[in-house]
């Protein structure tokens, strides 16, 4: 067998493009099907949980003919409606049969069938469901590898029955209204009087181990205004009279409910899966950086995250998965592949995973995390730290860098992890071992965030180390990363420790934490703002002045929402020096304009063509939507222009707006700190309210 590749090695198999494709998400469930609802056999489509395809074709015919489509009603992710019409009779120009389906998804699929007979004389309607299942990986599906002889279908009176050749998964298939069942089909004979409706609901249920998966569907009675589910009551609200991001705000608010993953024992085990349709599981780096990101909409996904990935740190050294102690996991699958797959059901391959896990809890602590729940991970985080030493600073030059245990782990093992994604000016790829510009930023401030909670749990002589390490770090990074002919920091340094000279995003990210000198920082806020980086709709992760820049590319030239909102985080933390603001709010301005272009929905990425040659933004045509850190993204330009930075610990929360002018009032309300809801309404560079507990600090 052939080893597959992990997701993100490269660009996810082309679905279709605009609306011939709806995608559906809840947690470790989403479904692919065309615009009518038909998922296709032999195409990348069907319902898939744990990383398993459990329905491979689900076709409806009625009287032996496709239903023909009117339009789709996405729901919140994980329901979805579609308005079909049975083919006009032979002779006549119109329909008189109205078809809906809608579809809801959760640990299992459920479909209602109505048929309205708008004519005015009773019909006679042959319903039909074709159903396949092949429960192939998803490796396998992406990858175009997925064979179709893996299952073995039987049919009672009344349902359907697949099962895997291992016995390992199985799927049954019933519904409420009494079929005719044979192997791979059901169907009815619907008589719908005139004016009258017929209707059928199918479940599809996945079997695990002999063990039937209980579904767990949303509450379908709550009304849109009051959101789908319970987390919406708890996540803290943002007003705004800033209708693009409003827009782009609520459409994120639901699809970070829907890429929610909750453990079924522990309900403090929340984390976000990286993104659909092929990356609905833990990713260390994307799921870290998430959770950072949505901070200000909820604090507990933070330690959820950081818990779940604790519980899976690496123990043993394994090149096979390139596991090693300490380190924090890149991926985790659950397919029926998984153990043939690349590392198996985890694989480790990544270099910011780690220092990220540390800072990160840093960062919660800072937010109100529960000091027992920071003291349980202290531990972790020590071992990562460990690990950076031991493992992530292959040469002891205080960097760290990657190079893959086997020519089967990932070329490039940063966020740029396409295999060409690591490039100098000249377009050459470097030899590794890689130490990446952005990563000795994760360091540092992982670094300075483990010397903090030293100082708040009296380990004194940790702290020192601890932020002499971060010190010494930054030292380095300037004399060795800065191009000063260039005015901007190289992405990385080679296994020969030469400067890998392109001008990337990755040099923005830097700024974010905080360990660019402010001297640097102005050199590179001017460098930032030229056209060669901002396309009007973010910045290009390559500057279209590098050989390898393409805009078509997956990162070299294209620009990732995250990303940029990340440089804009940067960018506001050096809001003192010339120019910083203004180009915040100009990007802000541009991320928001290419949401709406798609829909209120921020893809993983879109291609890196200027506004002025393609308004609206070109689509990448194999992006993720919606995708994790891409949806985080807007919650992370409210808080960076709110300048909000609490430290629950000493009771104080610090306000320094700075609020893009067309935003006008903006009221983030429901902040949950500790147990306390805290509300922020600012304008501007000023705050007009701020509600906090009694005896706190603002510090404005």
């Amino acid at each position: 067998m052939t080893t597959p590749t992990p997701f993100n090695a490269g660009e996810p198999v082309s679905l279709t493009s605009g609306r011939d494709v709806v995608t559906m998400v809840e947690g470790t469930t989403f479904c692919i099907s065309t615009a009518t609802g038909d998922i296709e056999t032999g195409r990348p489509q069907g319902l898939f949980f744990r990383d398993t395809r459990f329905v491979s074709g689900w076709q409806l015919r009625l009287d032996g003919q496709p239903a023909q489509a009117l339009s789709i009603v996405d729901g919140q992710g994980y329901t979805a409606r579609f308005v079909l019409r049975r083919p006009p009779v032979a002779g006549q120009a119109d329909s008189t049969v109205l078809c809906v389906r809608r579809r809801y998804i959760g640990e299992g699929m459920k479909e209602v069938v109505t048929l309205s007979n708008v004519g005015r004389e009773a019909t006679l309607v042959r319903v039909e469901l074709s159903v396949a299942s092949d429960f192939a990986d998803l490796f396998a599906v992406k990858e175009g590898r997925a064979s179709h002889g893996e299952a073995q279908s039987t049919a009672t009176a009344v349902d359907l029955t697949f099962v895997r050749r291992d016995g390992s998964r199985a799927l049954l298939v019933y519904a409420d209204r009494e079929p005719h069942a044979q192997p791979g089909q059901l169907s009815w004979e619907a008589v719908i009087p005139a004016r009258q409706q017929w209707e059928v609901t199918i479940n599809a249920q996945p079997v695990i181990e002999g063990r039937r998966v209980e579904p767990r569907f949303r509450d379908q009675s709550v009304p849109a205004s009051q959101g789908k589910s319970a987390w919406f009551a708890k996540a803290a609200s943002v007003k705004t009279h800033h209708s693009l991001l409003g827009q782009v705000l609520q459409q994120s608010l639901h699809d970070l409910d829907a890429l929610r993953i909750e453990s079924p024992d522990d309900p403090r085990l929340v984390f976000l899966a990286a993104g659909a349709p092929w990356f609905m599981t833990l990713f260390g780096r994307d799921s870290l950086l998430s959770a950072w990101m949505t901070l200000p909409l909820d604090p507990r996904i933070t330690f959820g995250t950081l818990q779940t990935l604790a519980m899976l740190q690496g123990r043993e050294l394994n090149p096979h998965n390139e596991e090693a102690p300490g380190r924090i996991l890149h991926e985790s699958r659950l397919g029926p592949d998984s153990a043939t797959a690349l590392g198996g059901q985890h694989y480790y391959g990544t270099i910011d995973a780690t220092p990220l896990f540390v800072a990160l809890l840093g960062e919660a602590w800072r937010w109100g995390a529960d000091e027992s729940e920071v003291r349980e991970l202290l531990p972790a985080a020590d071992k990562a730290l460990s690990w950076m030493d031991n493992f992530g600073d292959r040469d002891g030059d205080g960097f760290l860098e990657y190079q893959r245990a086997t020519d089967r782990g990932l070329a490039n093992q940063g966020w740029k992890d396409s295999w060409d994604g690591i490039n100098d000016a000249s377009g050459r790829l470097p030899d590794p071992p890689i130490a990446l510009a952005e990563v000795q930023g994760y360091a540092y401030a992982a670094w300075l965030a483990r010397a903090e909670l030293a100082d708040a749990f009296g380990e004194t002589s940790i702290a020192e180390t601890c932020r002499h390490r971060a010190d010494k770090l930054q030292q380095l990074f300037a004399s060795q990363f800065w191009l000063p002919e260039e005015g901007y920091f190289a992405v990385a340094l080679d296994g020969q420790k030469r400067p890998v000279d392109a001008m990337t995003t990755n040099a923005g990210q830097c700024l974010w934490t905080g360990i660019v000198s402010d001297e640097h920082a102005a050199i590179l806020i001017e460098r930032l703002s030229r056209p060669d980086m901002d396309t009007g709709f973010g910045l290009r992760t390559l500057s279209d002045r590098m050989s390898a820049y393409n805009p078509m590319s997956y990162h070299n030239g294209s620009v990732w929402p995250h990303d940029t909102a990340l440089c804009i985080a940067g960018l506001m933390r050096y809001s003192h020096l010339p120019g910083a603001v203004e180009l915040a709010h100009r990007l802000a301005e541009g991320l928001l304009r290419a949401g709406i272009a798609f829909g209120g929905r921020l893809p993983e990425l879109f291609c890196g063509f200027s506004s002025e040659a393609f308004t609206p933004p070109v689509p990448y045509p194999t992006s993720c939507s919606p995708q994790a850190w891409a949806s985080a993204a807007p919650y992370m330009l409210v808080r960076a222009f709110l300048g909000l930075d609490p430290h629950v610990p000493q009771r104080k929360i610090t306000v320094r707006p700075h609020l893009p002018a067309a935003w006008g009032s903006l009221t983030l309300d429901r902040l949950r700190l500790a147990g306390h809801s805290i509300r922020i309404g600012a304008t501007g560079q000023a705050v007009h309210t701020i509600d906090v507990p009694a005896g706190w600090r603002v510090v404005r």
